[in-house]
C-alpha cells in the first residue's frame, strides 16, 4: 500500500526496464605483462622528441627591458635599475651618440635618477632622438659597466631593417 502512495505523495515516478552494461575498455599493457597477463617483450624503444635549434647563443649579461617615455620625460623599469644597482638620488651622465641615448653612473653627472626611481630624460636629447610622449624604448642595460643604452623607435626601425635585409640577402627566408 505504502508503495503505490509514495509517487503521488511526492511526486515520483518509478522507472522500469532493463539494465544497460557498462562499457569497459580492454587492459593496456602494463609493465612486462599483455592484457590477458602473459609476458611481453620489452616496450618499443622511443625516438626523443626534435627540440628546437637555437640560431645563436648569448654571451653577454646584458638586461633588456622596454619602457614608455612618459609626458615629464621619464622612463621606468625596475628591473634594468635593479640588475644596474642605481637608486633615487645617483647622478648619471647622459649623452646622445648615433641615434640613441648612453647613460652612465658619474659622480659628477648634471642629471640623477629621480625619488621614485625614474630616469629623467633632458628634452634637447629626446628632440635629438625625435622622442615623443608615449614611445616605447628599449633599454639594454650592462650592469658590469653601469652602462645603460636607450634605443628610440626610428633606432630599432633601421637596426631590425638592416637585419632582415641582409639576411634577405644571403638567401635565407624570413
Amino acid at each position: 500500500m505504502l508503495e503505490r502512495a509514495l509517487p503521488r505523495l511526492f511526486g515520483v515516478v518509478a522507472v522500469s526496464g532493463a539494465v544497460i552494461s557498462p562499457v569497459i575498455p580492454p587492459a593496456l599493457r602494463s609493465g612486462n605483462h599483455q592484457a590477458d597477463g602473459a609476458p611481453a617483450g620489452p616496450p618499443p624503444l622511443r625516438r626523443p622528441l626534435p627540440l628546437a635549434v637555437l640560431l645563436t647563443r648569448r654571451t653577454t649579461t646584458t638586461v633588456y627591458g622596454l619602457s614608455a617615455l612618459d609626458d615629464r620625460g621619464r622612463l621606468a623599469d625596475r628591473t634594468v635599475m635593479r640588475a644596474l644597482g642605481w637608486s633615487a638620488g645617483l647622478r648619471l651622465d647622459i649623452r646622445g651618440t648615433t641615434g640613441l641615448l648612453v647613460i652612465h653612473s658619474h659622480a659628477d653627472g648634471e642629471f640623477q635618477v629621480t625619488g621614485q626611481g625614474h630616469l629623467r630624460l633632458p628634452a634637447l636629447l629626446r628632440h635629438r632622438c625625435g622622442l615623443e610622449t608615449g614611445d616605447r624604448v628599449l633599454l639594454a642595460a650592462s650592469p658590469s659597466q653601469s652602462q645603460l643604452l636607450v634605443y628610440p623607435p626610428a633606432t630599432l626601425d633601421a637596426l631590425i631593417a638592416g637585419y632582415h635585409h641582409a639576411n634577405l640577402m644571403d638567401g635565407e627566408s624570413s
